[in-house]
């Protein structure tokens, strides 16, 4: 498979689309954590982080989700718990063609809301 600026397309993709949901959040930042794109809900409040050593060959989008909604949602298959962070809600969602980035806007908004200030979701 080919890179684009060091990232194979499926990635590539899977970037341009968390940028456009994370665009209209205030005060994101994007940034990168372990070599990994990260999005922050102001400085140090991380809300989601696509990534692809979650799942073997498998690209996820890692997100804080609330227990109840975590036990809901991990099926072993699109959702699953996070190698770190499994027990504070951290879930991670697999990320591929078949991804429904309205389903997957939802999650992440979701995921802000948890972490951001209470002016920042005021905001929204």
């Amino acid at each position: 498979m080919s890179k684009i600026d060091g990232r194979v397309p499926e990635e590539h993709n899977a970037l341009k689309e968390l940028r456009a949901i994370c665009s209209g959040l205030p005060e994101c930042v994007e940034t990168t954590t372990f070599g990994h794109p990260t999005f922050q809900a102001g400085k140090k409040r991380t809300f989601v982080v696509l990534d692809d050593h979650e799942q073997p060959k498998m690209l996820c989008l890692v997100f804080k989700a609330d227990r109840a909604e975590q036990a809901e949602l991990v099926d072993g298959v699109q959702f699953f718990l996070s190698k770190f962070g499994a027990k504070h809600g951290w879930t991670s969602m697999r990320v591929d063609a078949r991804t429904d980035w309205r389903k997957a806007k939802g999650i992440v908004v979701a995921s802000y809301r948890r972490v951001a200030l209470k002016r920042m979701v005021a905001l929204l």
